[in-house]
């Protein structure tokens, strides 16, 4: 079975990579929605968060520990609901609006003045969504390689094909392995680092992930006709999603960032389409994949700490 400790191994070395001589502390935070469930984070440094972070889908709180090491802020990263230590929704019901209220009254427990929101890809959705419906949290909005009118048929079918596998294996080696295989996770090293922190060692000595959409990939891949029926539910709900997501987005008060990858998963045309919805917001284009915090924390981090920094003044 796993050290729990063990997931802030890797902290030390992240840090002398990027030349930041302390680590700050680090803390594991848990907190009890109405029904039970749990919602999991990560307290960085002491003090009222400056910034909070919310990841994207399949992968957990810990893929912003370089950036936020990088920003040398007080910060909170959250484990959405599905992911992580955070408990699993029964109805699979993962959109940015719903996790929005799973979330706020964890986030809202944790911190103790508005603070700068980030959000990369599902966790930007559910950024925008947090942001809109409850504006007294948020002072300033960073969204990450995504927008309501995301092409459906970019880059995230990758990661859809790549989680469609076993629900459990031998050795965290063995996937280890298949991110490789597709693509993910850089050298061995960070994708060793990855995986540890996004499985979990079962009783038996199987490794599993820790999120939801493993499950649920796996069982759309094995059952032909469920594949088919979700394509045509997802058809449906796009574009209402797409409205809502937008909506959210207008309705934002704080200052609103974009940061797009560009070899990431958003297109010219999302971009443009941006700009025309949200013409006063900012948009930042970084040399990165879709996965910007993981290949380009330090650039993202000036980013944020431009804008935290910019607020104050």
């Amino acid at each position: 079975m796993d050290d729990a400790s063990d997931e802030f191994r890797f902290l030390p070395g992240q840090a002398a990579d990027l030349d930041v001589e302390v680590v700050p502390p680090v803390s594991r935070l848990t907190s009890t929605l109405p029904d039970g469930r749990k919602v999991s984070g990560l307290r960085f440094g002491e003090g009222p968060p400056v910034a909070v972070f919310l990841h994207g889908g399949g992968l957990n709180a810990h893929t912003w520990d370089t950036t936020i090491l990088a920003t040398g802020l007080p910060a909170i990263a959250v484990d959405l609901p599905g992911h992580g230590d955070s408990s699993w929704r029964d109805d699979e019901n993962y959109t940015g609006a719903s996790l929005a209220e799973d979330v706020a009254p964890a986030i809202r427990e944790w911190t103790g003045s508005p603070f700068v929101l980030v959000g990369h890809s599902l966790g930007g959705l559910t950024a925008a969504a947090l942001a809109a419906h409850h504006p007294d949290l948020v002072r300033a909005l960073i969204v990450v390689d995504i927008t309501p009118g995301m092409d459906p048929d970019g880059g995230a079918a990758q990661i859809r094909a790549f989680f469609a596998g076993p629900i459990d294996w031998a050795s965290r080696e063995e996937l280890v392995e298949r991110a490789l295989a597709f693509g993910l996770g850089g050298n061995r090293a960070a994708a060793a680092r990855g995986v540890f922190l996004n499985s979990r060692v079962r009783a038996d000595g199987r490794v599993e992930w820790k999120h939801h959409y493993a499950r649920i990939a796996n069982r759309l891949a094995a059952d032909s006709a469920a594949a088919d029926e979700a394509q045509e539910k997802q058809g449906a709900m796009r574009d209402a999603l797409a409205s809502s997501g937008w909506k959210d987005l207008a309705a934002v008060a704080a200052p609103l960032t974009l940061v797009r990858g560009a070899r990431g998963f958003l297109t010219d045309a999302d971009v443009a389409e941006f700009r025309r919805r949200v013409p006063e917001a900012t948009v930042i284009e970084l040399d990165s994949g879709h996965n910007v915090h993981e290949q380009m924390p330090a650039a993202l981090a000036r980013i944020i700490v431009d804008v935290a920094h910019g607020d104050d003044e």
